[in-house]
């Protein structure tokens, strides 16, 4: 059996992160991956935009990261947002917060081959792919993975594992952990839009009856689309032909941008909240949509998960300058405790503008409507506001302070 310190499960964008922002710690570290990280068919590294926070940008910065990946980014330096036929509208400005920008926009592939190849470069860091999880085992020193690979069966033993694998974690499966879970009746389709009008680095985040409708800015002119639409409209929407699509598109947005041109090709993902009843359990930790799994709307979801990342670093690493057990339940329930204001904070405020601006009654119309026009006539409450997307709330990391890790020690 081979043993490590520190098994992470799942290599995707999150866990990656994890092992790169560890890999300077005295530890003895894999990764398990269900598929190659070259291989075109990475899930975690698809066609889909990510919208990265001013404070993600931090975290990656204090991960020596931020070099590796900031050219293949594009800033954001104003946000619009709006709700459709109504006279509700608030707008966030990089000058009013004087920040270089909100947050930056990436193609999900982008993003993970620049992880990927920090990962890769990494000398004390073992990668264990193609690898599925059969069964896990917590002992009282450590835990046991036990992983099919391409050379068939194989145990791994770890006094941690941390679950990365993603929304349907086979590990948090594995171990009994539940799950509470709302379906939101809705679908995100996902495309990459050329309008007449240049986007001028202006995110647009649209409120319609049918759900949001964000437009992001990306490179060579282009716009990343995420439409929220019902369940029963997903099917008819994928299927339209492209100038279909951009017509039905154009109604939903509006003309801000001149006329949608060209469209690329089309995704699908249904929408749901997913939180797991347990973050923590001796020898485990989990991060990222194994721990939650968030509604797209305000592009919160990976900045939460990296958040998570750069919490549990820094737990690990002053356990190990305090010559602490790293799977200790003690030390893993100060990453949980840490956590939890961030995550509720963060699944309120989505999971409300999903519900609340779906609502047709006409008193939630106006309320919120006026809201948002106090919101951009009020600069303290925009200021927090901006905060709260920004990643800027609460208790922070080094990390996310754009400062590395502490060195630990054994």
């Amino acid at each position: 059996m081979s043993e490590y310190d520190l098994l992470i499960v799942g290599g995707g964008m999150v866990g990656a992160s994890l092992a790169c922002a560890l890999s300077d710690q005295p530890l003895r570290i894999a990764v398990a991956e269900a598929v190659t990280f070259d291989a075109p068919a990475q899930p975690s590294y698809d066609e889909r935009a990510i919208a990265l926070a001013a404070g993600t940008r931090r975290i990656f910065e204090g991960m020596g990261l931020w070099p590796q990946l900031r050219d293949g980014l594009t800033a954001i330096h104003r946000i619009h947002v709006s709700d459709r036929g109504r006279f509700g509208f608030a707008h966030i400005d990089r000058g009013e917060q004087r920040v270089e920008a909100l947050g930056y926009v990436a193609p999900a592939r982008v993003l993970g081959a620049g992880i990927g190849a920090r990962l890769r470069e990494l000398p004390g860091v073992d990668l264990i792919c193609p690898a599925r999880v059969e069964s896990v085992q917590i002992g009282g020193e450590r835990a046991t993975v036990r992983l099919t690979t391409e050379d068939g069966s194989r145990a791994v033993g770890a006094r941690l594992v941390v679950a990365a694998d993603g929304a349907q974690s086979a590990v948090r499966s594995q171990l009994g952990i539940t799950t509470r879970s709302w379906e939101y009746g809705q679908t995100a389709v996902v495309t990459n839009i050329t309008p007449q009008i240049d986007h001028d680095h202006v995110a647009y985040e649209r409120f319609t009856d049918s759900g949001p409708l964000a437009v992001l800015p990306m490179g060579e002119r282009r716009c990343a689309v995420v439409w929220t639409v019902p369940d029963g409209a997903v099917d008819e929407v994928m299927a339209l032909d492209d100038a279909a699509f951009l017509a039905r598109l154009q109604e939903r947005f509006g003309y801000r941008l001149g006329r949608l041109q060209r469209v690329g090709k089309r995704h699908s993902y249904p929408l749901r909240l997913v939180r797991a009843r347990e973050s923590v359990r001796d020898r485990l930790a989990l991060i990222g949509n194994a721990a939650h799994t968030l509604h797209p709307v305000a592009g919160q979801g990976f900045n939460l998960g990296l958040r998570d990342v750069a919490v549990l670093a820094e737990v690990i690493s002053a356990a190990l300058a305090g010559g602490e057990d790293i799977g200790a339940g003690t030390v893993l329930r100060r990453y949980g405790d840490w956590r939890k204001a961030d995550h509720r904070r963060v699944i309120a405020f989505t999971d409300g503008l999903a519900r609340m601006f779906v609502n047709p009654l006409t008193p939630v119309g106006l309320a919120r409507d006026a809201g948002m026009v106090l919101l951009d006539l009020l600069p303290p409450a925009k200021r927090v506001f901006a905060r709260l997307t920004m990643g800027r709330t609460g208790r922070l990391p080094r990390l996310a302070c754009g400062l590395p890790l502490r060195r630990g020690g054994r």
